[in-house]
């Protein structure tokens, strides 16, 4: 078989002649594009740092631009140089749509994530209820968040269980008010019950002046009256401090004479 070169020469150089200068501004258009894409990058990592981002979210985020910058950019220096994606887009749809379906769960942890990163309910630190899980959160990633719990068991909670149900911030406002309760019988004086109760928690520390505490009588029963105790102390160290007072206050009730029912 023979072959006829001339015929091919002329079709080869038809489409230089007719696809050359697509090719060549595609490739311009590309160049110049990742070129800056890579400067926005840079702009975009200094100001997000400069803003204090989380850097799970940081990074993500500028990941997630840079890359969709670049598939956009990819798929128009394509179709300048002449080449259909019909074919191709109607694949992806079809994948997308069946990963979607596949991952919705974990799509909604992922979203949940980013929703927590952004909107800051509770903070690495923090000590948060969720659940009837308590403890203080060690890491928040995008798919999950890390609470250790106060007698040392760590909890992996996906976000979207964290984002879709009531979670109790016990850190955020600073403070947090210790309610006690005690019951004495009749024969008790209340005054001496209060004095007594006044002098130890003015020797706590940890006891914050303002809010000033609170005694007072809250019930009165057949054979006994209860006085209520309202102290405002630090979030963090509630537990411990709470211990501290109510040992506090029962040696200050000992050292006065003063008994509590069934001691």
């Amino acid at each position: 078989m023979k072959i006829d070169w001339q015929k091919l020469y002329d079709k080869a150089y038809n489409w230089v002649i007719t696809s050359g200068p697509k090719i060549i501004l595609a490739l311009i258009i590309l160049f110049v594009g990742f070129w800056l894409i890579r400067i926005f990058s840079r702009i975009m990592r200094k100001s997000m740092e400069r803003r204090n981002f989380n850097p799970s979210l940081r990074y993500f985020l500028q990941n997630l631009v840079v890359v969709t910058l670049q598939i956009v950019l990819l798929v128009m220096g394509l179709q300048i140089m002449g080449i259909d994606f019909t074919f191709l887009t109607a694949i992806f749809a079809g994948l997308t749509v069946a990963a979607g379906l596949a991952l919705s769960g974990t799509l909604n942890n992922f979203v949940s994530g980013i929703l927590i990163l952004i909107l800051r309910p509770y903070k690495v630190g923090d000590n948060i209820i969720n659940q009837g899980q308590e403890g203080t959160v060690q890491s928040i990633q995008l798919f999950y968040t890390i609470i250790t719990t106060y007698d040392n068991k760590t909890i992996i909670v996906p976000n979207g269980q964290l984002s879709n149900n009531v979670t109790i911030n016990l850190s955020r406002e600073g403070n947090r008010r210790l309610d006690i309760e005690l019951k004495f019988a009749f024969g008790i004086e209340y005054e001496d019950v209060k004095r007594i109760v006044t002098e130890a928690l003015k020797a706590i520390d940890n006891v914050l002046p303002d809010p000033e505490f609170r005694i007072g009588v809250s019930k009165l029963e057949k054979d006994q009256f209860t006085v209520e105790v309202n102290v405002w102390v630090p979030a963090h160290g509630y537990r411990d401090t709470s211990m501290v007072i109510h040992e506090a206050i029962m040696q200050k009730l000992k050292q006065g004479g003063i008994k509590l029912p069934g001691l």
